[in-house]
């Protein structure tokens, strides 16, 4: 069962996002590694457990 997210909380976190990296450019690596970690565990749960 594959897991959605709607669009409204998909375009929400991107805004915010966006703002975060605007504010503080640093922070992009940060965010670029947590976003990985969590897709992944995302698909190795969806995929092997």
């Amino acid at each position: 069962m594959p897991l959605a997210i709607p669009g409204v909380i998909t375009a929400i976190i991107a805004i915010v996002f966006g703002i975060i990296i605007l504010v503080k450019p640093a922070v992009l690596a940060y965010l670029i590694g947590i976003y990985l970690i969590i897709i992944g565990a995302i698909y190795f749960i969806q995929n092997y457990l």
